[in-house]
């Protein structure tokens, strides 16, 4: 797999509704792969990814017209970079002999692929494997007594990350992607059970059971109902409807699904209603205006819906949103009290990290005395290069700092900003211990707006919660033409290249913004009236 797409699991800032990215490689860039230069579509380890995160891609991919895409976005294209530069690393550092088909024309790779593996290869890189109307390109293929077991480099998690910054659950998309391969082997006869891996940004060797786990069982099944999705889309003429989601933010077609979802008064831009809840409702609910006219109640059967997957209260609260984006005047509100004290010191506070690299690069921390905005100071801590070090460093200098001011309150938008540091802490335990990071972040100190308060006690007239939303429609403006963390990655991406004081001034004023950003929404939200 040879390309990175940036839209499912390794998240840059996942609770924060942010920049989901995709952080893998990618058989094709999610387009349609042609057998032999034939017109006979099939269905790519790539495309399944695609599927997982959005079906109407698929489905833009094959038939949309290229006018219509939104050119690609830097940070996309620095990503494909990466993860290519990154698969090279690792493949350069693999320890056993391998057969290399890297560079091999696709019209040769697969029966090369086929010859290798009748030789018995122990390792095989690059390859290409096909069956039916299922092709994929596995980075790589390990010989085990029983057979071959498919792997993929990703330069991202393994896994996805659970609530402790640990890694959890395995990703839907690694894992579609990854049951094709073995799908194709058993077909084949050259599968050694259905077991697949990952090497992931960590170095970890992390494997994908579809067999001896309830949760691999599982993914099978989801795998299953995936390539019966795809032929449906690619040969059945199923035309799927657009949703909102992060997801969208990079993707080629925003522009394009963003106008007809507007169009269509999708329930999608109802924040927090994703596409399985609009398609359980969408035969008795077909906009946001027929929701907000309605009586929720009349769907209501005590604790559930009528609608799979949806609550009683969700769908009041869903219902409740409807209304308010329906609004002549919409303003936001309190659903219920909020506590929010007022302290001499409060410090805004927020990380910017480069995923790929693993390196938090920027603690930037906003500084407001009593109240006073027009006396406000910024404060950072920069990673001076790329290195361990230098990233240590920066996490040591924020410390100290946050450790001479005890008694000052910190805000930050999500758990982004704790989980980061605790997984700071694991790599330099010298610096401090874990206790002394939850001391930094207990509630009585810290308040995550987004978690805490935003989802908990708040309703806004947005299509999301994120961060820049809701300062957007207070009224704050970023300095920068396009702001966003994944912007703020390729500024630092190229900083590192050219060393220029003018890009690092770029990225300390983004996220000096951010910290702004963050105390727009504080001030927004003290002052809000209850519904």
């Amino acid at each position: 797999m040879r390309s990175t797409l940036l839209r499912d699991g390794s998240h840059i800032r996942d609770e924060r509704c942010d920049l989901p990215i995709r952080c893998g490689l990618g058989d094709g860039r999610g387009r349609l792969a042609h057998r032999g230069g034939g017109s006979m579509k099939v269905v790519t380890a790539s495309i399944l990814y695609d599927l997982v995160e959005c079906p109407k891609r698929v489905s833009l991919d094959a038939f949309g017209e290229a006018s219509r895409r939104d050119e690609t976005n830097a940070f996309v294209r620095l990503m494909w970079e990466r993860g290519t530069l990154f698969e090279g690393t690792t493949v350069a550092a693999l320890r056993v002999p391998f057969v290399d088909l890297s560079n091999a024309a696709d019209t040769e790779r697969e029966s090369l692929t086929l010859q290798a593996m009748t030789s018995g290869a122990p390792l095989i890189y690059g390859g290409r494997i096909s069956m039916g109307d299922l092709l994929g390109h596995p980075d790589l293929l390990r010989k085990e007594p029983e057979g071959y077991v498919p792997g993929d480099i990703k330069c991202g998690h393994g896994k996805e990350a659970a609530a402790d910054g640990e890694n959890g659950k395995p990703k839907l998309s690694y894992a579609v992607q990854l049951a094709c391969y073995v799908e194709i082997l058993e077909r084949l006869g050259r599968a050694a059970g259905r077991r697949a891996f990952v090497l992931d940004i960590e170095g970890k060797d992390v494997e994908y059971d579809f067999v001896d786990s309830p949760a691999g069982r599982n993914l099978w099944r989801v795998y299953e109902k995936a390539v019966a999705a795809a032929r449906s889309i690619l040969y059945g003429g199923t035309d799927p409807l657009p949703a909102y989601c992060g997801a969208c933010k990079l993707c080629h077609w925003h522009s394009f699904c963003l106008e007809e979802l507007t169009a269509a008064d999708d329930l999608t831009l109802i924040a927090g209603l994703h596409r399985r809840d609009r398609d359980a409702m969408r035969e008795s609910i077909p906009s946001i205006a027929a929701f907000a006219a309605l009586d929720p109640e009349t769907f209501v059967k005590g604790k559930k819906t009528a609608f799979a997957g949806i609550g009683a209260d969700r769908l009041r609260a869903l219902h409740a949103r409807a209304v308010l984006l329906k609004r002549p005047d919409p303003k936001p509100y309190l659903r219920k009290p909020v506590r929010l004290e007022v302290f001499p010191l409060e410090l805004f506070f927020d990380v910017e990290v480069d995923p790929l690299r693993d390196i938090c690069y920027v603690h930037g921390i906003l500084e407001r005395r009593d109240g006073d905005c027009d006396n406000e100071r910024y404060v950072a801590f920069f990673a001076r290069d790329i290195t361990p070090a230098a990233e240590r460093d920066a996490f040591a200098a924020a410390l100290a700092y946050f450790a001479r001011r005890p008694d000052a309150a910190i805000y930050h938008y999500s758990k982004y900003e704790r989980s980061t540091y605790r997984r700071l802490q694991r790599k330099y335990s010298d610096v401090c211990s874990r206790k002394e990071v939850d001391r930094l972040f207990d509630p009585t100190r810290a308040t995550d707006l987004y978690g805490d308060v935003v989802l908990k006690a708040t309703e806004w007239p947005t299509r999301d919660r994120s961060i820049k939303s809701l300062a957007r429609y207070l009224g704050f403006a970023w300095r920068d033409p396009q702001p966003s963390g994944a912007a703020s990655v390729a500024w630092y991406d190229s900083r590192c290249t050219h060393r220029s004081e003018e890009l690092k001034q770029r990225i300390l004023d983004y996220n000096a913004d951010d910290c702004r950003a963050t105390r727009i929404v504080l001030d927004g939200i003290r002052s809000l009236a209850p519904a």
